[in-house]
């Protein structure tokens, strides 16, 4: 049985480019990037050509870039670094919207004393703007939005907050994490100061990241130890991961203008007819500013671990929320943000496309779903009240 993977917002496949420039670096050069001696000392300028690179995609200088191992590292120093850096400002403001990195790390700092301010969004899951205004005063450390939602693919304001930020002198930082590589980013022109990336949300390997630091941001270290990284985040480096990271925001710079055009259209293809064929079905958040790859449709009167369940047995993955809350019976905190009614909440798929998915792949989840969402219904007490 083919594996048919729309399951990409969770992780993605490493790009073979990528693994064939990591390879050497796994095996014959293994050498300790810090090392005085030349097999290790020299491949330490691998690692500052995969910094460029990185840089590179997102329009920064590669002396604001520091590798880390996850999007969660780089969302937790950004968060640790403003509050240290400022102590004498206790007030945080994030989204309710926000990834467990930022969401569950911010938590972490109330329960230690900060305040926090969670804006809320409407009902397409877009940024309320009038009431992050009025939570705006003299005691914010730092504002903290995600560039696009991990579960509804819908992109945030970032620019226009960023603006408001700047004039105020206050820390901005996004997680960035489903944004970079699928959708341009420009820090040369974007009032961002501290950006999150992961390594496997664009064809990289897991395990590596970065965090992107505003020259002249004030930055506080959040692991401390040796001296890698010019000090600002000690560890040896993942050395072939890093690479491979380089490679794959080179290719992401090579590939995204087609690559944005490519998913669009089989995102809108698969919306469409599975919204034609399975009756009672809604689109979860804004359908005009989102992520190119993805789509959450919400399939009503259904258990969306029924659906994961009949879709795996004919090998398509898919996901019900976000993977690190995929292990919680409770609906998503997302959706449940949208005001995402009841019957349709807990039916919801997250379909989160790549360039290596085909049309074909498409076709068949057209063909595959409307059958197991009606025999699903039929099985439900809710499906059968309502075909009545």
């Amino acid at each position: 049985m083919n594996t048919i993977y729309l399951d990409n917002n969770a992780t993605t496949k490493i790009a073979p480019e990528v693994l064939d420039e990591m390879l050497p670096y796994l095996t014959d050069l293994y050498g300790n990037p810090s090392s005085m001696h030349t097999f290790g000392g020299s491949l330490h300028k691998k690692i500052e050509e995969a910094r460029e690179k990185v840089a590179t995609l997102l329009g920064a200088e590669p002396e604001e870039i520091i590798f880390t191992s996850c999007g969660t590292e780089s969302d937790n120093t950004a968060l640790m670094s403003a509050v240290e850096s400022y102590p004498h400002k206790r007030h945080i403001i994030t989204t309710r919207v926000e990834h467990p990195a930022v969401f569950n790390f911010i938590k972490h700092l109330a329960r230690k004393g900060l305040r926090v301010t969670f804006i809320p969004v409407d009902n397409l899951g877009r940024f309320d703007m009038d009431t992050f205004l009025k939570a705006l005063d003299d005691d914010v450390v730092v504002v903290s939005v995600m560039y696009a939602n991990n579960e509804s693919g819908v992109i945030f304001p970032i620019e226009k907050i960023g603006q408001i930020l700047r004039e105020r002198k206050i820390i901005f930082h996004t997680d960035a994490v489903q944004a970079v590589g699928k959708i341009p980013i420009n820090l040369k022109k974007l009032p961002v100061d501290m950006l999150s990336l992961s390594g496997h949300k664009l064809h990289a390997p897991k395990g590596v990241g970065a965090l992107y630091v505003r020259r002249g941001t004030r930055f506080y270290p959040y692991i401390i130890g040796g001296h890698q990284e010019n000090g600002r985040r000690a560890g040896t480096e993942n050395l072939a991961s890093i690479i491979g990271l380089g490679k794959a925001c080179e290719l992401a710079m090579k590939n995204m203008e087609k690559e944005i055009v490519y998913l669009c259209k089989l995102r809108d293809k698969l919306e469409k007819r599975l919204i034609e064929l399975c009756p009672d079905t809604r689109v979860n958040g804004d359908r005009e500013n989102r992520l190119p790859n993805t789509t959450n449709i919400s399939f009503e009167y259904v258990e969306g671990e029924a659906i994961l369940l009949r879709l795996n047995e004919y090998g398509i993955c898919v996901s019900s929320g976000s993977a690190c809350t995929s292990g919680s019976l409770e609906p998503s905190h997302v959706l449940r943000a949208m005001g995402v009614p009841f019957t349709a909440i807990h039916g919801s798929i997250r379909f989160s496309l790549s360039r290596y998915n085909t049309e074909e792949e498409i076709d068949s989840v057209i063909e595959i779903m409307p059958k197991i969402i009606k025999d699903l219904r039929e099985l439900s007490p809710f499906g059968k009240e309502k075909i009545k």
